[in-house]
């Protein structure tokens, strides 16, 4: 938490209005006003009088909150970590498709196998038909890929 936003909220929780802060710190409300919307900081001797109104240490005022810190470096880390758990989500569905494509690819290539050579005389078969299978499991394969990815 700011400096600033630490007076506005001891002077709410003292219940006290910025006139009745000035007067017993013998300022102007202006300067109270500025103090807390971030446009000035007030002299050390009004820093030290702040402490004594509000009962708080001037550490209190000046350093920032460490638990405010801990706090923003906490979200950064949890923004790190989910980043890093969907890149590697991202990576093993990539591995998983290609590993179903070598799949799809090698079943293809038994099956032109076993009809091609079991069925035709050890030929080398059509070229047509050789290029249709070859397409067939290649749309299968685009088809795996495209589901995958379809479901984020």
């Amino acid at each position: 938490m700011k400096f600033s936003e630490k007076i506005l909220k001891l002077r709410k929780g003292s219940d006290l209005t910025q006139e009745e802060l000035a007067e017993k710190l013998n300022v102007s409300r202006q300067s109270i006003s500025k103090w807390e919307s971030g446009q000035t900081v007030p002299e050390l001797e009004k820093i030290v009088a702040l402490s004594s109104v509000f009962n708080v240490t001037t550490d209190y005022l000046l350093k920032p909150n460490e638990i405010d810190e801990l706090s923003v470096k906490t979200d950064i880390l949890e923004k790190q970590q989910q980043q890093i758990l969907l890149r590697e989500k991202q990576r093993k569905k990539i591995v998983r498709c290609t590993l179903y494509a070598v799949g799809v690819y090698f079943l293809f290539i038994a099956i032109y196998f076993v009809t091609h050579y079991m069925f035709f005389d050890f030929g080398f078969g059509n070229p047509s038909i050789i290029f249709s299978e070859f397409l067939i499991a290649t749309s299968i394969v685009i088809f795996i890929w495209v589901r995958s990815f379809k479901k984020e």
